[in-house]
Formats: structure tokens, sequence, C-alpha cells
């Protein structure tokens, strides 16, 4: 009766309804889609995935009808493949020649799913970091919202601690994250040369790196990837905390249940598969700064994540002897296993009498160049260690003369890359998509 009701009160309006319809056959010809005639209706929300629905019962409500926009208003996005409109709008599709120009200097690491190049802005005369993403690799391993969400959330930081992003785009087969290149390299390169570091330097590191996870969680911002690969230095030998590919919005008392990060740093809640809220970061920042001060993990990575639970799990997390008492005191409140007692805000951070002294000035802190790092910046086995054993036949049938190429030479000008000219690349990286190490990075979902 409801339903008759309905119809009685709202008159079928056929011409208009018709007219309708009949636009939407047009268009979707028009970009080389047949409209079966028994097809009534078409879900207009659904329209950015290509996906419709048929239903001849249901009926979309008046005021959202009214409020859709036509199909000459989609027409731009869907004249574009659908592997390339499903990255919009957070992937700006470059299409007007001779904007920017790039030239490709060489590889910096692999990241999680393709190479990440080093690059110079010929018309600015200044280097980036670009993260070169197959599309058929984001697709393929289900990471589309996940890939989207780290360009949302790096364009909302701004902090002294937190690496910028300086642009995102794609191409018709990869995407395009590029950031500032930070030339002094990660932490973890600093980490492998030296051993260990001495307290007085961890501090410095531990008050910048809390000042970041404080300001990120404040903004409603998970990072659930802290670890020293991520951790990037400045010319100064100062931190900025990077790579945003796990990272996700999470509101205060919000909780997030996806088992991801580096297993070695990952807490016990990520572990069991959640709930689990800010706190973790933290304790991943606790991991950290154990490793730096001792040169090793308390718990060795295990091959999967269930092994690795049970070990964190039944692990003491004694401080060792050589620990300040007030060192192995924030340590101990940082890897607390339960989440709700454990140190997770930057406030009672700061207050830590390991901290009694330092300022958390960002200028403040920056004021003073790191003189260790800058010392070891300067050894000749630096580079090597950077690589990490990353060598151009990581990258097989990728042709590295191409992109490698000296800049000094005409011909090597005439071919390095721009953003116009950057699909001549595309054939090439779609050649080899370099992982990460699996002991390094488990993700499950």
């Amino acid at each position: 009766m409801g339903a008759d009701a309905s119809k009685n009160s709202q008159p079928y309006k056929g011409s208009e309804e018709q007219s309708q319809i009949s636009r939407w056959r047009g268009f979707l010809s028009a970009v080389g889609i047949a409209l079966p005639a028994g097809l009534c209706r078409i879900n207009p929300l659904r329209v950015g995935s290509h996906r419709m629905i048929c239903d001849k019962e249901a009926s979309i409500p008046e005021h959202l009808v009214s409020s859709l926009p036509g199909p000459e208003k989609l027409r731009m996005e869907w004249s574009l493949p659908s592997f390339i409109n499903m990255f919009l709008p957070e992937f700006p599709h470059r299409i007007v020649p001779g904007q920017e120009h790039f030239q490709v200097l060489g590889y910096i690491a692999k990241g999680s799913f393709g190479p990440i190049l080093k690059v110079k802005d010929k018309s600015k005369q200044k280097t980036y970091a670009v993260k070169v993403i197959p599309k058929s690799e984001i697709l393929r391993l289900g990471v589309l919202e996940q890939s989207k969400e780290e360009v949302i959330v790096q364009r909302q930081v701004r902090h002294p601690f937190v690496h910028d992003l300086q642009d995102c785009w794609q191409t018709q087969r990869h995407i395009y994250i590029m950031c500032d290149y930070c030339s002094t390299g990660d932490l973890y390169t600093y980490w492998v040369m030296i051993g260990q570091f001495g307290e007085d330097v961890v501090k410095v590191f531990a008050a910048e790196l809390g000042s970041a996870l404080g300001f990120l969680h404040d903004c409603a911002i998970i990072h659930r990837d802290v670890k020293m690969e991520n951790v990037l230095l400045t010319d100064q030998g100062h931190l900025r905390l990077a790579d945003f590919g796990l990272s996700r919005r999470l509101e205060r008392g919000g909780r997030a249940f996806t088992i991801c990060g580096t297993i070695q740093y990952m807490a016990p809640e990520v572990l069991s598969g959640g709930p689990y809220n800010h706190a973790s970061d933290w304790w991943s920042l606790g991991i950290l700064l154990f490793a730096l001060a001792t040169g090793k993990f308390p718990v060795p990575p295990e091959p999967d994540h269930c092994l690795m639970l049970r070990r964190v799990r039944s692990f003491p997390y004694d401080m060792p002897k050589t620990f300040s008492p007030s060192f192995a005191l924030l340590l101990t409140e940082l890897l607390c296993k339960t989440p709700a007692r454990r140190l997770r805000t930057l406030e009672r951070f700061k207050r830590q009498t390991f901290f009694h002294g330092t300022p958390f000035d960002s200028h403040l802190l920056q004021k003073t160049p790191m003189e260790l790092i800058l010392e070891l910046k300067n050894r000749p086995d630096r580079p090597a260690k950077a690589r990490r054993g990353l060598t151009l036949e990581s990258f097989p049938n990728f042709d590295c003369d191409f992109l490698l190429s000296s800049p000094c030479t005409p011909a090597a000008q005439d071919l390095s890359p721009t953003l116009a000219n950057m699909e001549r690349v595309e054939a090439l990286l779609q050649s080899h998509i370099p992982q990460d190490d699996p002991s390094q990075r488990e993700v499950f979902v």
C-alpha cells in the first residue's frame, strides 16, 4: 500500500525521464558502451568506477536525482580509460606538455611497489624524490584506496619534522608521488654504519620524532610504519618522518584492524589484528629508539605475524643495564604491552625525565647540526651502505642507460624525461616491479 501511495503522490514523468535515459544512452554510446534496452536505472553514484546497477523497481529519490550531474559534466572523465579515471581526482592526469621538465638522475631506493627516483626540475634547478607506482600493481594488490590515502594525508600536514609532499600526478600506466629530496639519506643507513648511537644523539632523534607523531595524531592521522628506513635526514642531520603509504585518518577514540607495517616494529595489538589506535605508533617509536641505542632489535623479525605475536607477547622487554635510568624508564613506558597504559601522548612524552633540559621547539632542536651524522655522511662507504645492495641489475629489462645518461652530453639532454615525455619511460618501468624484502614489510588485510 505504501508503494501504491508513493506512486500516486509522485506521478511518473515519462517524457522527462525518457529524455534523460536517451541522453545517457547517447553519451555511453559515444564512449563505446552499449546500454541494454532493459536497463532502466543507472546508479550515478557508481559512475566513476563504471559499475552499473539494473533495477526496474527501485527508484532514485527525487532530491538526489535533481542534484546529479548530467552526462556532459562527466564526459571529460569518462573519456579517459577506466584504469586512469579510477585514480582521479587525487592524481591529476598530466596531458599538457612542456609545463615542467624533469631530468631523471638515478635511483634512490626500491619502494614497496616500484622504484624511487632522483629527479631534477630543470626550471627550478631543484632535486626531488619521485615514487613511481605502477597502476597494474596497485590494482593487483587491491591498494587503490591506500594509495589515494597516502597523498590525501600528506596534503593535509605541514610540520618541520614531517617530509613534505610537493606534487603527484598520473600517466597512462603509473602514478607519481614527488617529495623533497633528502641528500643525506635515511636513518637506517647511519645505524648500519655506526652500529649504535649514544643517548645524547638518541635524545634529539626521540624529541624530533615524538614531535612529529604528536602532530600527526592531533591531526587524526596514524602513520602505521614508523621505522628507521622511513626517517630521512636533512643537510644538517635532523629528521623528517616520511612514507605515508600505510597511514590513514583515524580520529581520537577510533579503532583500526588492518595488520600492516614492518613486522619487527609492530605493536602486539596490531599483530593480533586489532583493535588498535594511535598508541601503536608510540610502540614503534620505542622499538626504533631501543634499536638505535643497542644496535639490535629487542625481538628479531619472524617470518610471519603469528610467530612474531607469540614472541612479542612472551618477551619481557627488560632494559639493558647500560641504559641510564631515565632512558630505561622512557622505553619501558613506550614498550608497555597494554595500549591503554602505554605512553601515547606528546605531552606525557615531553614530561619524561630523559628530556630534562631538552627543548621541544622545532627551531631550537634544529639550531645545532648533528655533527655525528655529518661526519658519517662523508665516509667513503656511505653510498654503498645507502644502496643496501640495490644495483642496476636489481631492475632487469630496465633501460638504465636511458635514465642514467650523463646530463652533460647533448644526447643525454635529448633523452632526459620530462613531464611531457615521461610516458617514454612507462614501458621500461612496466617490465619490472621491485618489491621490499618480505621480512621488512608485511601487509595483511
